[in-house]
C-alpha cells in the first residue's frame, strides 16, 4: 500500500519505518527543511536502537522518502497523522499541530478522487477525533466523512529504547474507525501481526491509549509510595515487588521503585485526562495523586543527600540525563528537578549521560558534563544515579564515595537506595 504520514518525529518516523520494512512504500511529509535534509542523507535527528539503520536502507530502495509538499499525498491511499500534542500550562493537549496537519490534509483531499482514509496516530483525550478533526476535515475537502473519505483511529504503544520490536511485534493492535470501511483499510496493514486486533468506536480507541499510559503510570507512582513506606521501616521494597508480581493480577512490569516516571507520555497523557475528568465536572482523585506522587519522589533523593553531606559547595555527580535509557529523550526526566535542586541548594554539578548531554546542556549550561562515567565520579564527594544505562552497574567506579541510588541500578560500600 502507498503510505503517508504526517510528521516525520518519533511516532512518525517509526511507523513509517516499519511499514517500508513490511514493504510498503512510504512517503513522510515535515515541514522543516533541516530535519527534511538529514533524513534524506540517512541521519536521524532522534537515538532510538536500530532506527537509523532502517532509514538508510529503505531511503536506498526507495521505500521511504521524505517531502515538505502536503500535495504528495495526493499519490498515497492512506494518511496517518503523527504529529505532536504537548501539554497546555493547564495540563489540556495542545491540538494544533494536530488540527494543523488536518487542514492541510483537508485541503489535499479537496483535490483527490477516490476514496482515501486519514488516520488519526497522535495521542488525543477521547471524542477528539470525532468532534474536532472530522469536521475540520470535512471543511477544508469540502467532502463527507464515512462517505467521500475514511476517518480512523490507531493509537502507537511504542516504549522509547524499543519502539521497532514493539510496532513489529506488539501485545495488540487498536483501531477505532468511522464505519466500516475505513477500519478495513486500517485492518489491512495489520493481517500478518499475530496479536490480538481490537476493534472499536474512535472514542474507545482514544481512551484506551491514555488509559493505558494512565494506569502504567499509576503502577509506578504506587510502588513508589509502597518504597517510601518500606524505607522507612527497613524493608527492602525490591524483594516486595518482587513477591507481588508473580501474581498474574499484578504482574511484575512497571513495579520498579526509584525516582519516577518521566517522557513524553505519561506525565501528559494522565495531565490531559485529568483536565478532561475536570472539564466534565467529575474528581479524578487518584489521577491527581499519581502525579503528586511523581512530583515529589525525586526529592527523595535530595532528602537522603542531605541526611549524609552538606550540598551548598559540594561537587556532586548526576549518573543519567535521560527519563529513561536507550533515548536521549529528557522530555519531563527525573533528572531536571534533581539537577536544579542541587543547584538552587549550592552544589557544585558534574554529569554523564551515554546520550543525552547535548539535549540537558541546553537546558542546564553550567553543569560540567563529562564523557564518561569514570570521569564523572572522579572528584566527587556524592554520585547520584539516575538513570539506569548499564554502564553504571559497575561498582568498581565508584570506589568509597558516597551513592545514593534511584533506580537499583548498583551496590557498593557507602551506598543508600532510594526506596531501600
Amino acid at each position: 500500500m502507498r503510505i503517508s504520514i504526517i510528521g516525520a518525529g518519533y511516532v512518525g518516523l517509526v511507523t513509517g519505518l516499519c511499514f517500508s520494512e513490511m514493504g510498503h512504500e512510504v512517503l513522510c511529509i515535515e515541514n522543516d527543511p533541516e530535519k527534511i535534509d538529514s533524513l534524506r542523507k540517512g541521519r536521524i535527528p532522534i537515538f532510538e536502537p536500530g532506527i537509523e539503520g532502517l532509514l538508510s536502507e529503505h531511503v536506498r530502495k526507495g521505500r521511504f522518502r521524505v517531502e515538505e509538499d502536503p500535495r504528495e499525498i495526493l499519490q498515497t491511499e492512506i494518511t496517518f497523522l503523527c504529529v505532536g500534542t504537548p501539554s497546555r500550562k493547564n495540563g489540556e493537549m495542545d491540538l494544533r499541530f494536530l488540527e494543523s496537519a488536518a487542514v492541510d490534509v483537508g485541503g489535499v483531499l479537496r483535490e483527490k478522487e477516490g476514496y482515501h482514509v486519514v488516520v488519526v496516530k497522535s495521542t488525543v483525550i477521547p471524542t477528539t477525533t470525532e468532534t474536532t478533526i472530522v469536521p475540520i476535515l470535512e471543511k477544508s475537502s469540502g467532502k463527507k466523512a464515512g462517505r467521500d473519505f475514511g476517518v480512523a483511529m490507531n493509537p502507537e504503544f511504542l516504549k522509547e529504547g524499543s519502539a521497532l520490536r514493539d510496532f513489529m511485534n506488539p501485545d495488540r493492535v487498536v483501531i477505532g474507525a468511522l464505519d466500516e470501511r475505513s477500519g478495513n483499510c486500517v485492518r489491512s496493514l495489520y493481517r500478518d501481526f499475530r496479536c490480538p486486533i481490537v476493534e472499536v468506536s474512535l472514542s474507545t480507541a482514544e481512551m484506551i491509549k491514555v488509559a493505558s499510559n494512565a494506569f502504567l503510570a499509576t503502577k509506578i507512582s504506587f510502588i513508589n509510595e509502597i518504597g517510601n513506606i518500606c524505607k522507612s521501616m527497613g524493608i527492602d521494597v525490591r524483594k516486595v515487588a518482587e513477591g507481588m508480581g508473580y501474581d498474574e493480577r499484578i504482574g511484575p512490569q512497571f513495579l520498579r521503585a526509584g525516582c519516577g516516571f518521566g517522557g513524553s507520555c505519561f506525565p501528559k497523557d494522565v495531565s490531559g485526562l485529568i483536565a478532561e475528568a475536570e472539564r466534565r465536572g467529575l474528581d479524578p482523585v487518584l489521577l491527581r495523586s499519581v502525579l503528586k506522587v511523581n512530583e515529589v519522589q525525586p526529592l527523595k533523593i535530595i532528602e537522603l543527600l542531605e541526611n549524609r553531606i552538606k550540598i551548598d559547595g559540594k561537587r556532586i555527580g548526576v549518573l543519567g540525563l535521560s527519563f529513561k535509557p536507550d533515548t536521549d529523550d529528557i522530555r519531563e526526566a527525573r533528572s531536571r528537578i534533581i539537577v536544579g535542586e542541587l543547584l538552587r541548594k549550592g552544589a557544585i554539578v558534574r554529569a554523564h549521560d551515554p546520550k543525552a548531554i547535548d539535549n540537558f546542556r541546553k537546558e542546564f549550561p553550567d553543569v560540567e558534563y563529562l564523557r564518561s562515567a569514570k570521569e564523572c565520579v572522579e572528584g566527587c564527594d556524592a554520585i547520584l544515579i539516575v538513570t539506569e544505562w548499564p554502564e553504571y552497574a559497575d561498582p568498581s567506579i565508584y570506589e568509597e564515595r558516597l551513592v545514593i541510588d534511584g533506580r537499583g541500578v548498583v551496590k557498593t560500600n557507602n551506598y543508600e537506595g532510594i526506596c531501600w
